[in-house]
């Protein structure tokens, strides 16, 4: 079967759902984005201002979050979903309120997670619900573990409370059949995440796949970890659902390893992670009688490679066991133009109040610094498209 021609540089269909004022505005903002002085000058600066309890809802609501963030509250983000949805893409909506520390921040945390599970469960726009695993338990469970050593003590007690408010989250997205992923933390927890996200698993994914674990493949041993995975759903019978990313925390996770000594859990290049992240999705498909495989990423490369292969092997363009998705405000050109091709597509929506969502939205600003040519792939976009309707 032959793969459809799926034209990544097709601006008129990636930029279907903006106005030329959005447009305008998002010229703007990856302007002041792509000056990595700007960007650490500003994100300290809202920090520190958030901090001393000034107001910055002035500043960021106008700019960053409204480019990147879909709305304060689940009803917010609502015109957001309709209006993806208008063009063939799904939504995901993410409560990223980060920074929980006490037990009062984490019940709630708790509720709304319930309630975004729920409000997807009545959406047909909005296929999976997700939440980060650190935001249920107490910060010292994670910045006191060790990697691959279970919890003892008072940390043990933390982390059966950790499972039990996963399980609870899982089994309200079983009841209700909402796909529901959880997120990757950094590597020296991580198998606490793991280990928990097996057991949900082997609970709730016995018809299918309700429960998915995410897989940062710029982590050396993951492909490995995926291949271990699959084969342990396989013998216990139950369906593996997997998200795919490349990584969030590169620096981070290379500083910490050198400083205590250990082997980094990072791939030596970049080109490693691509071919590690391309060998998953491979491996997947493999197995996709028992696998739902969601392709997270901005690469051009790997999404078109994931398309093609979908249709090599015979699976239909739609076949919901296939899913392509980017970050909300990045990428519309690979989002809208592999929906618009068939594919099943959903954007990542992060929602929360104004002062929740600042350290993800210093993520996003700064990750389009750093990540080698993307402002730069998103202004040219933008110019393309805007002298495209010019000349109209």
């Amino acid at each position: 079967m032959e793969a459809p021609l799926i034209n990544f540089e097709d601006t008129r269909v990636a930029f279907i759902s903006k106005s030329t004022r959005d447009l305008k505005r998002a010229l703007w903002l990856f302007r002041m984005i792509k000056n990595p002085y700007l960007v650490k000058m500003g994100t300290g600066l809202i920090q520190v201002a958030i901090k001393l309890g000034l107001p910055v809802n002035w500043i960021i609501k106008p700019t960053l979050y409204r480019h990147f963030v879909g709305g304060t509250t689940l009803q917010e983000c609502l015109p957001v979903v309709q209006s993806l949805n208008q063009h063939g893409v799904k939504a995901i909506l993410d409560y990223s309120v980060e920074g929980v520390q006490d037990e009062a921040s984490i019940q709630q945390t708790l509720q709304e997670t319930l309630n975004s599970i729920r409000n997807a469960a009545q959406n047909p726009g909005i296929p999976f619900a997700v939440f980060k695993p650190s935001a249920f338990a107490l910060s010292t469970l994670f910045e006191q573990s060790e990697a691959g050593k279970a919890p003892v003590g008072a940390l043990e007690d933390e982390y059966y409370r950790f499972k039990s408010r996963i399980n609870v989250l899982c089994n309200e997205a079983h009841a209700l059949n909402v796909r529901l992923m959880i997120d990757a933390e950094d590597s020296w927890y991580q198998h606490l995440v793991d280990d928990t996200v097996d057991e949900m698993m082997a609970r709730y994914n016995k018809e299918k796949a309700i429960v998915f674990n995410t897989l940062q493949m710029y982590r050396h041993d993951r492909l490995e970890f995926l291949k271990r995975s699959l084969e342990k759903a396989r013998v216990e019978g139950y369906y593996y659902g997997v998200k795919f990313v490349r990584g969030a925390y590169m620096e981070k996770e290379r500083k910490r390893a050198l400083e205590k000594g250990y082997e980094s859990p990072i791939h030596v290049n970049k080109a490693a992670t691509d071919e590690a992240f391309d060998q998953a999705l491979t491996v997947s498909l493999d197995h996709i009688d028992r696998v739902v495989i969601f392709c997270g990423s901005h690469n051009e490369n790997s999404n078109r490679y994931f398309a093609t292969s979908i249709v090599e092997r015979g699976l239909e363009v739609n076949d919901n066991r296939c899913w392509f998705s980017q970050l909300y405000g990045m990428s519309d050109n690979l989002s809208f133009n592999l929906a618009a091709a068939g594919f099943n597509v959903a954007k990542y929506v992060p929602y929360g109040p104004v002062k929740s969502v600042v350290p993800y939205l210093s993520r996003r600003a700064e990750e389009n610094t750093s990540v080698a040519g993307q402002t730069s792939r998103e202004l040219n976009l933008i110019k393309k498209e805007l002298k495209r309707r010019k000349n109209q």
